[in-house]
């Protein structure tokens, strides 16, 4: 007999739907699976056929072909496991395959028939409901997940024995009701806050633009000046994730099994502080079958670099790409991948290998050490950081100041949100969300400068010979730093302060650095 069932595969991040073949005939007894499958799925010939005799499936010996559809596309992951029991046990008439019209098989088996959790649930339902169908058998584990996708009827499964209970009487199918499941990771009170950063009030100035328009950050200055618990506290004067949001950054971390277990979907943005040993691949992602990578687990959130130049040249350069255009695009000889890459990217770093310089009395590296150090940031790759701000030594009477006098996360995110429901105003009719997404013709249309503030731009442009980008950049911060104070012009004080985020790169890295 022929049966056929459905599941689904992933491919990067997306998810699409297969079709699990099973022929039982006569001939030589054996147990086939044709496709272009991972080992992984082809092993999954004896999970099958032991978990079946574990279940109490006395099934007598035949030929058994189970085709993967479509075959060109190559299946890996464990989670073709139920499906192919299901079609094996339909093939062999003990379930009517009638009852499988709307519905979907997900999970692996082990081999006592336990329906165990798998990678990526998100997805594959995702892609399975806008394809059509209903019903979703899930691993218990992954219910949570089966159930934030909405609309789709999940039906949790711990063992193999149940799936074929429920097939012969599917009226005792029991569906999930979503309301008795919390899908949301819990977003529990900051343990951090900007309550606790003493003095550095340009830095924080600094961070609070950045955030408001999602531009990209670098802070420069001596160690312990703070730097890192600047860029650490930036989650906290973010807005809260959208459901759409939540989706988006959810399906990267359910395909790396990242996800809290028993939760479907973050409740916090992400902020990922990769060490400096990072490869490149382990960055942008990739490998033979793309993977995300750590500036897609990032997205919608911050990457943070700390010792920017610690890192190696080849990690920091695959990164130019994917900040212009938020998306890494991995391409290999099989498939080609997009994974999301809408990050804020925040970096730190000391000015020199002692970290003290300029300062003469507490740094003894020579110039060239100096030099060497800065040279480690190509200048393409500063382009693409908007605002760059110098983290000064923090005084005795800052370090003992009250935390009191400081403002906190709440209040620097309020003022965050109000620019950016601007913002959100300004590009409704577009595909962009932030100032730092403009295209240069939105630029020019929303970044109009009055007569003085020509002027000024013009003799920054000639005096520092700025590139495009760079002015463009330069445009950008303005804007925000006007939809911060509430204003609908860009006025000579807003272009002032966000020509004065790029002072540090003429200062430290000069017009032949890079």
């Amino acid at each position: 007999m022929f049966s056929k069932v459905y599941s689904a595969g992933l491919q990067g991040i997306d998810g699409y739907p297969v079709q699990v073949e099973a022929d039982v005939s006569t001939g030589l007894p054996g147990f086939h699976m044709v496709g272009y499958l991972a080992s992984e799925v082809k092993e999954a010939e004896e999970r099958v056929r032991t978990a079946l005799k574990n279940s109490g499936f006395s099934l007598t010996p035949r030929k058994i072909t189970i085709n993967l559809s479509p075959a060109d596309i190559r299946k890996d992951g464990t989670a073709f496991d139920l499906p192919v029991a299901v079609a094996v046990l339909t093939a062999y008439g003990i379930t009517d395959s009638n009852v499988l019209e709307n519905s979907v098989f997900i999970g692996e088996l082990g081999l006592d028939g336990k329906v165990k959790p798998v990678r990526g649930v998100l997805s594959l339902v995702s892609a399975l409901w806008n394809a059509g169908w209903k019903r979703c058998f899930l691993p218990e584990e992954n219910a949570a997940e089966g159930m934030a996708v909405g609309h789709m009827e999940i039906v949790k499964v711990r063992h193999l024995k149940q799936v074929m209970e429920f097939l012969k009487n599917p009226k005792n199918i029991l569906a999930e009701n979503p309301s008795l499941w919390n899908i949301l990771e819990e977003n529990t009170e900051e343990s951090i806050d900007f309550k606790e950063v003493n003095g550095q009030r340009l830095a924080r100035r600094a961070t609070e633009v950045a955030v408001a328009g999602c531009h990209n950050i670098l802070y420069l200055g001596p160690p312990g000046s703070g730097k890192s618990m600047i860029a650490q506290r930036i989650p906290t004067i973010m807005p809260s994730l959208s459901r759409k949001e939540q989706l988006e950054i959810s399906k990267i971390y359910s395909v790396c099994g990242m996800l809290p277990p028993g939760k479907a979907l973050l409740g916090k943005r992400p902020f990922r502080a990769p060490h400096h040993t990072i490869t490149p691949h382990a960055m942008a992602g990739g490998g033979k079958y793309p993977k995300p990578g750590e500036i897609s687990l990032a997205s919608r959130g911050v990457l943070f670099l700390d010792e920017l130049p610690e890192f190696r040249r080849e990690a920091l350069e695959i990164l130019r790409q994917p900040l212009e255009e938020g998306q890494v695009t991995i391409s290999r000889v099989n498939n080609s991948c997009v994974f999301p890459a809408h990050v804020l990217l925040a970096a730190a770093m000391n000015p020199c290998p002692c970290g003290f310089y300029p300062d003469r009395n507490r740094c003894f590296c020579n110039e060239q050490q100096v030099r060497r150090y800065l040279g480690k940031i190509s200048r393409p790759l500063l382009e693409r950081i908007d605002i760059c701000v110098e983290a000064s030594p923090v005084s005795y009477k800052d370090i003992r100041g009250k935390e009191e006098d400081n403002e906190s996360s709440a209040q620097i995110r309020e003022r965050v949100e109000q620019a950016q429901r601007i913002q959100k105003e300004r590009f409704a009719e577009t595909s962009i969300f932030f100032n730092s997404e403009m295209s240069n013709r939105q630029v020019r249309q929303y970044c109009t400068l009055g007569v003085k503030e020509e002027e000024l731009l013009y003799k920054t442009y000639q005096a520092r010979q700025l590139s495009a980008r760079s002015c463009q950049k330069i445009l950008k911060v303005a804007r925000t730093i006007a939809d911060l104070d509430g204003k609908k012009n860009i006025s000579r004080h807003h272009l002032c302060e966000a020509v004065s985020y790029r002072d540090l790169e003429e200062k430290y890295w000069g017009k032949e650095v890079g």
